[in-house]
């Protein structure tokens, strides 16, 4: 039972998945929040375009 114990916490086989899964987790946040920044800067820029259109 130790033995086969002392095989699961040395085996690193999973590890390669987590890391990749934890990068991509991040890099999605990354992207999230960039994208929820420009939207609002982008649509303060429509709301312009629209106000100068509409004689505002």
């Amino acid at each position: 039972m130790q033995s086969l114990l002392c095989k699961f916490l040395a085996d690193r086989s999973g590890a390669t998945a987590i890391e990749y899964a934890l990068i991509a987790g991040g890099i999605s946040l990354a992207i999230i929040a960039t994208v929820q920044a420009l939207g609002t800067v982008v649509s303060g820029q429509y709301q312009g375009v629209v106000d100068t259109w509409n004689g505002q």
